[in-house]
Formats: C-alpha cells, structure tokens, sequence
C-alpha cells in the first residue's frame, strides 16, 4: 500500500531492538498509550525485558531473521526499528529488507539512525564530524564489531520503498528526565540542529510519536533537543 493511503489507527506496535535503552524507553512510551507491544531481541538480551513481564509479548531472535521478524510484524499497525550497524553481515540492511517484506500493507514504519545518514544528499557536515565517521567506520570496519555502510545501505531500501516510512536521525545522545519532544530539520546543517544533543528518552519519545504524525510519512527528520540552545534561539522561526 502506498504512502498517500489513508492512515490505520495505532493498537498493536512491534519493536525491533526493544531490549537496548532505545528500546526500553520506546516500549515504556508504547505502553503509556495503551498499545500492546511485542519486542524482538537477542535470545541473551531478553531479561532486561523482565521489567516488562507480562505486558509485552517477546520474540527472542536476531532482528534480521526473516523468520522472527515474520512472526512479530503478524498483525501490528506500526513498528519501531533500531538499526543497529552492528558486525559485518548487513545486519541493518537485513533487518530493514525484512521488515519491509513482512510488515502488514498499511503499517507505519519508522526507523532510527544517525545524522550520518542522507536522504537527499543536501546535508553538509562539519570537518570534524565527517572524520569522526570516517574513523568510527574504519574501526569499526577493522574490528568486525560495526559497518556503518551497511546501514546506509538499510535506509537506502527505506527511501526507496513506496511503504508509510519515516527515518529518524538522531543527534548526539545522553540519559536524563525528559525535555520534551525534540525539533526537527531536513538537512544536518540547520542551525536549529547546531547543540547536537537529545535526551535518549525523547529520541524514544519522537519514534512513537512518528507513528501517528502522518506528516512525517517520507521523511528523514534530524533531530534535537527542544531545550538545547540551538533549539531555544530559533524556536521564534518555528513558531512562524
């Protein structure tokens, strides 16, 4: 079903990563609506869902098992995706491909990443960025423990599909009471995006929201924190 379809309304929400701190807090926002959830995680990483026991459902597998993700997707009107670059076997792209595969026709599909990631090709990046990506890529590369190319090959499929997709990319994050719902650009080099720096759980908070914001269907928000001071200083343009 095409992006222009009209929207489903939000019962039943699957989370794919739901056992890291992304993930918890996007469960904990799910489950303050009212939604059912069901989570995917490393069969090793399901107890840190014990907190949920009894609310959530749990397919323990990796997130790019096709097998697993078939079964969780079965059913949810929206689903949340940690695109984790993890190793070297197109863990993101794999993970991505299959919920776009199996995710019911209508379902909302919103993804997470980093500011690293472009839709366009307009965003500009400061120097210091662009080499703390490159270095971060090649060790992780180098190390086998991430591949950060792969994940740009995941929303790459994202971009290209004709599902109701957002990709969220979010700034530098940290721990923390909430602030609130974070802004949003098009491009990196917004100066509204200028503090680099969201409270994980409003990261969490703006995914969930996604999942109801029909006019964030086809696009690749970068994010911010609405306290931070990039943020406060251009609040006035946003208000216009």
């Amino acid at each position: 079903m095409s992006a222009s379809s009209p929207a489903r309304p939000i019962r039943k929400v699957a989370i794919i990563g739901a056992s890291g701190k992304l993930g918890q807090y996007m469960v904990q926002h799910c489950l303050d609506r009212g939604w059912e959830v069901v989570g995917v995680c490393r069969e090793e990483s399901v107890s840190k869902l014990d907190r949920f026991a009894g609310r959530i459902t749990v397919h323990p597998g990796m997130t790019n098992d096709r097998a697993v993700i078939r079964e969780a997707v079965k059913g949810c009107d929206g689903v949340l995706v940690v695109l984790a670059p993890w190793g070297v076997q197109q863990y993101s792209s794999g993970t991505a491909q299959a919920v776009l595969d199996f995710a019911e026709p209508d379902a909302r599909l919103v993804f997470s990443c980093g500011w690293h990631i472009t839709m366009d090709g307009e965003d500009r990046y400061s120097l210091a960025f662009r080499l703390f990506v490159s270095f971060f890529g090649f060790i992780g590369w180098l190390t086998r423990f991430a591949e950060l190319s792969d994940q740009v090959e995941a929303t790459n499929r994202v971009f290209a599909s004709d599902r109701r997709w957002t990709v969220v990319r979010g700034s530098d994050l940290e721990e923390g009471e909430s602030e609130g719902l974070p802004v949003w650009s098009h491009h990196v080099h917004d100066p509204i995006l200028a503090s680099n720096l969201t409270r994980r759980i409003d990261f969490a908070a703006f995914m969930v929201h996604a999942l109801t914001d029909d006019g964030l269907i086809g696009e690749a928000p970068a994010i911010v924190s609405c306290q931070s001071a990039s943020a406060r200083a251009y609040r006035p343009r946003l208000a216009g």
